[in-house]
């Protein structure tokens, strides 16, 4: 199994978007995959369920809930440990951990635990793993070759304890002075958040207790809707975009300055995707990702070729993720390798 989030504390870049998207391509290549939604907007849940679906899940009349406040209800109520996990078939190869808009008051829950972890509190240790058993429970549950994490765009306690679950970070990033910031930013707090976890992975006063190990290493970036003329960024993007790899490599891998300053020859750059325009309104339309989408749902003329490229340009992605998890540690052996 291999955990990989999502993150950028700049939002609007697209996260949710790529990780939606790469969530099918992984399936459609014979993986199966668990998505967790621990972003508190929930947007990735909106993408995969419809309104119907939604107001079911979020009834504030069922007792059933089956969101990720289902399994953290017994922690933030003070009554025991984490409750089983709520995993929504959506595909017969995906399912999903649905996030909440009410996850927000777990915040306080975890900013308290994570300085009482170095009091040795055995429930500190629970708290601040909750996230990170969920994703266990779910994944052994459904026997998950990828789990895709997504969370908001800020450096707060949910997404400190969800990031310290994940084995690897792919960090989605636009050819703006926003995301250039960005990058600045999430290098050093991602360094802090690995170091401050294991100073606490030595207090723990239970050792039967299963914690995450804060891997969290930095896969690569993926520039997301960026312009194209004769197949390179518009001028408008274009400065932005050759600050991308030198400020990945400094700020983020803590490596010497050096190397090129061209995204498409960047081997930290694992993508460039194209903005995909009406393409994606319309693929929201009919609940599928665009590389899916057929005649009877509007892809027709010229965006039938947009479609067929979006998906060579998602397959691409995917396997270079999936190459570049494979030095993490191991990937699922039914992986695609450029198959149709």
């Amino acid at each position: 199994m291999n955990t990989l989030a999502f993150f950028n504390n700049k939002g609007g870049v697209g996260k949710t978007t790529l990780l939606y998207h790469l969530a099918w391509m992984f399936a459609d290549m014979g993986n199966r995959v668990l998505v967790a939604d621990f972003d508190p907007q929930a947007n990735l849940t909106s993408m995969f369920l419809t309104e119907r679906e939604l107001e079911a899940l979020w009834d504030p009349d069922d007792a059933q809930d089956q969101s990720v406040m289902a399994s953290l209800s017994p922690i933030i109520r003070g009554l025991g440990d984490i409750a089983p996990t709520p995993v929504q078939r959506i595909a017969s190869n995906i399912r999903l951990i649905p996030g909440d808009l009410n996850l927000s008051s777990f915040e306080s829950n975890l900013s308290e635990a994570w300085a009482k972890c170095l009091d040795r509190q055995e429930p500190a240790f629970r708290t601040t793993s909750s996230l990170y058993r969920i994703i266990r429970q779910g994944a052994e549950k459904f026997d998950a070759d990828f789990v895709l994490i997504d969370v908001g765009p800020n450096f707060g306690a949910i997404n400190r304890a969800a990031l310290i679950s994940a084995d690897a970070v792919v960090i989605p990033v636009a050819p703006d002075l926003f995301s250039i910031q960005g990058l600045r930013n999430l290098g050093p707090t991602l360094n802090n958040w690995r170091r401050e976890w294991r100073m606490r992975l030595d207090q723990n006063p239970a050792s039967d207790l299963l914690l995450p190990a804060a891997r969290m290493k930095p896969l690569g970036y993926v520039v997301l809707q960026f312009g194209i003329r004769d197949s390179r960024p518009v001028s408008a993007y274009d400065k932005w975009a050759r600050r991308i790899p030198a400020t990945f490599r400094e700020k983020v891998l803590s490596a010497a300055p050096g190397g090129t300053d061209a995204t498409q020859e960047d081997p930290n750059c694992l993508g460039l995707l194209k903005h995909y325009r009406s393409l994606m309104p319309m693929a929201m339309e009919a609940r599928k990702p665009i590389f899916r989408l057929k005649p009877a749902d509007g892809a027709i003329g010229a965006h039938s070729y947009s479609v067929k490229d979006c998906g060579d340009d998602f397959r691409q992605l995917a396997n270079k993720i999936a190459d570049a998890l494979s030095e993490v540690g191991s990937v699922p052996q039914n992986s695609d390798r450029g198959g149709s």
